[in-house]
């Protein structure tokens, strides 16, 4: 990856914003958004002093939260149940003993950032910062993302 795109990439992900300045951004109440940290929808940036700060991927992905609800007429559990079809192990080319050590390829409710055991290779990760859990809300289509893998 050039270094100018890693640079933009990692402004992107970068904790900015405070709970109240990503409410108006992403035009969703600020007890909305502590419901979906609650459900492991969103994953926020914690300081030390238990503040919550968010980056633009975490606007971007508010928005299509608020979108499967309001307009695609999905719940909570049904767009965790989204999330958790995300083939994870896929993307990441997870072998086939990992995928079977791994709850996210198990699970069909959980998305891989809430899974309890991972495979080795994700399990020292900050899930924050893993492409799995930032690309999706740059892709709204999940058929997109996948197509590719069953070809």
């Amino acid at each position: 990856m050039n270094n100018s795109i890693e640079n933009n990439l990692l402004e992107s992900i970068s904790p900015l914003y405070t709970l109240s300045v990503t409410s108006k951004l992403s035009e969703v109440p600020s007890h909305s958004i502590r419901q979906y940290i609650d459900k492991g929808l969103i994953i926020p940036y914690k300081k030390y002093s238990k503040r919550h700060l968010f980056s633009d991927v975490d606007i971007l992905r508010l928005r299509y939260i608020r979108k499967q609800l309001d307009e695609q007429g999905l719940n909570i559990a049904g767009i965790k149940a989204l999330m958790a079809l995300i083939p994870c192990w896929a993307i990441r080319s997870c072998s086939t003993k990992e995928r079977n050590l791994c709850h996210a390829y198990q699970s069909v409710t959980h998305p891989c950032w809430e899974a309890s055991e991972k495979g080795s290779e994700c399990k020292n990760m900050n899930c924050r910062e893993c492409n799995i859990y930032r690309i999706y809300w740059n892709n709204q289509n999940l058929k997109s993302l996948l197509i590719p893998l069953i070809k």
